[in-house]
C-alpha cells in the first residue's frame, strides 16, 4: 500500500513510525508546513491507497472531503470538525465513502474486555458509571482558544466510550467546571477542572470528573457498577492512585496519553489498513459531539441540559 500521512506533530509522529513499521505499507508520503520525518517521503498524500490525517482540528473537515472527492479510505484523528453543524455537512458529503475517526479507546485491551462484560451480561444490570481523564499538565496557552474546551477537546473520548462500552445513549448533562490553575483558561472562556452528572436513555447514572492539572500523573479510568459486579478498567500498578490502605505501592505513572495508549493506537491504525469495517464513524462522532456540546451549554449556563437540546439546534 502507498499511504499518505498529513501532520508530523505529536500523535502525527507516532502515527508516521507505526505505518512505515506496518507489513501492509510500501510507502509512505508525508505533508506537514514544518517538520519532516525519518520515516516518509514528498508527494501528494492524496494519490495513495489511503491517507491519516493528523493535522490540528481546524483542517480536518476540509481534508476528509478532499480525500473523500478522491476516493480514498481516511482515517482521521477526531474531531471531524470544530463545529456539529460542519461535522454534519461532512457526514453528508462522505456517506458512502470509508472514513474511521480516532477514538483509539475503542482498541485498549481494557476497554474492549469492559464492552464485551457489558453486553454478555456479566456485570447483570448496569446502574452506574464512573469516568475519570485527567492530564498531569495543560496545554499551551496558546492552545486553549482554538480547543474547543475541555468537554470538547478532552472529554470527547470520555462520550464516545460511554456510548460504546454501555450501547446506550446520553439524553442529558449537567456539567461544572472550576478554575484552579493559570489565569489563560479563564482568559480562554475554559476551565481546568471539570464534573459532570450524564443520564442515559435506560435511566443509568454516569459521573465525570477531569482535570489539567493532576499531580500524580496520566489518569484515564472507567467504573462500569452493575447488578454482580463492578468492574474498573484503567486500574493497572501505572494508574496514579495512592491508598491508604497495605497494598503494593503505585508502579511509574503514566506520564502522557501516547504512552498510556500505545497498542491502541497501532491497532486502531492496523484496523484502518486492513480495511475492516469502520468501529468509530463520522455518525459516531457526531453523537459524542452532540454530548460535548450539550456539556459545554450546561456548564456555561448552570444548568442541566438534555442532548435533545442540542440535536434541535443543529
Amino acid at each position: 500500500m502507498r499511504v499518505g500521512l498529513l501532520g508530523l506533530g505529536r500523535i502525527g509522529a507516532f502515527h508516521a513510525a507505526t505505518l512505515a513499521a506496518h507489513p501492509l505499507v510500501d510507502e509512505l508520503i508525508v505533508a506537514d508546513p514544518v517538520r519532516t520525518s525519518p520515516y516518509g517521503g514528498p508527494g501528494d498524500p492524496f494519490e495513495t491507497d489511503a491517507v491519516v490525517i493528523a493535522t490540528p482540528t481546524s483542517t480536518h473537515a476540509d481534508l476528509i472531503l478532499e480525500a473523500c472527492a478522491r476516493g480514498v479510505p481516511v482515517f482521521c484523528e477526531k474531531p471531524v470538525a470544530g463545529t456539529v453543524a460542519a461535522t454534519v455537512e461532512v457526514l453528508r458529503a462522505c456517506a458512502g465513502h470509508r472514513v474511521q475517526i480516532g477514538f483509539q479507546r475503542r482498541f485498549d485491551p481494557g476497554y474492549v474486555a469492559a464492552e464485551r462484560a457489558v453486553r454478555g451480561g456479566e456485570l447483570g444490570e448496569l446502574h452506574r458509571v464512573h469516568l475519570v481523564t485527567a492530564d498531569p499538565a495543560p496545554p499551551p496557552a496558546e492552545y486553549l482558544p482554538t480547543s474547543g474546551g475541555i468537554f470538547r477537546d478532552c472529554h470527547i473520548h470520555d462520550f464516545d466510550i460511554l456510548r460504546w462500552v454501555t450501547g446506550r445513549e446520553v439524553t442529558s448533562v449537567y456539567a461544572r467546571g472550576a478554575n484552579r490553575g493559570a489565569a489563560f483558561f479563564r482568559e480562554a472562556g475554559d476551565v481546568d477542572n471539570s464534573a459532570a452528572l450524564l443520564t442515559l436513555d435506560d435511566g443509568t447514572l454516569a459521573t465525570l470528573q477531569g482535570s489539567r492539572y493532576n499531580g500524580g500523573g496520566y489518569d484515564v479510568r472507567m467504573e462500569l457498577a452493575g447488578t454482580r459486579r463492578t468492574q474498573a478498567v484503567g486500574l493497572s500498578p501505572r494508574a496514579p492512585l495512592y491508598t491508604t490502605e497495605d497494598l503494593p505501592g503505585l508502579d511509574k505513572p503514566w506520564p502522557d496519553f501516547v504512552a498510556r495508549f500505545e497498542t491502541a493506537y497501532r491497532d486502531e491504525i492496523d484496523c484502518f489498513l486492513t480495511g475492516g469495517t469502520s468501529p468509530c464513524t463520522i455518525t459516531d462522532a457526531l453523537e459524542a459531539l452532540y454530548v460535548a456540546e450539550a456539556a459545554d451549554l450546561s456548564l456555561r449556563e448552570g444548568r442541566p441540559v438534555e442532548v435533545a437540546e442540542v440535536r434541535l439546534q443543529a
